[in-house]
């Protein structure tokens, strides 16, 4: 405590909602209940201020997050300057099955001179 600055600058993180603007509300409770600081919801992201909070952190919670409400088959976490981002995969066409043509067995000198 002798050595600490009082005026020390807080980090700001924010989290980019993307498409999940719906869960806007278990996010900020969840992040709230885990890392024990102020969630403020701004537009569509949620921002966070905090001196111990490393962005790798974060993220760890925002993807645990993704995973307990069963969003991990469709969207996933990554980290963009000072903001966790939650993103979307994207689609893709799945691709063509090429049809191979079936080997016919070769006839046999009875069956080619047969009726």
């Amino acid at each position: 405590m002798l050595f600490r600055q009082k005026n020390r600058d807080q980090t700001k993180f924010e989290v980019d909602l993307g498409d999940l603007q719906n869960e806007r509300e278990h996010l900020s409770s969840f992040l709230q209940s885990n890392l024990r600081v102020i969630v403020v919801p701004v537009e569509n992201k949620l921002t966070l201020n905090s001196e111990k909070l490393s962005l790798q952190e974060l993220q760890r919670l925002v993807t645990k997050f993704v995973y307990r409400r069963n969003f991990n088959s469709t969207h996933w976490a990554s980290i963009e300057g000072t903001t966790v981002r939650i993103n979307r995969f994207k689609v893709t066409a799945p691709k063509k099955k090429v049809k191979t043509k079936k080997n016919m067995p070769h006839q046999t000198p009875t069956q080619s001179w047969g009726l």
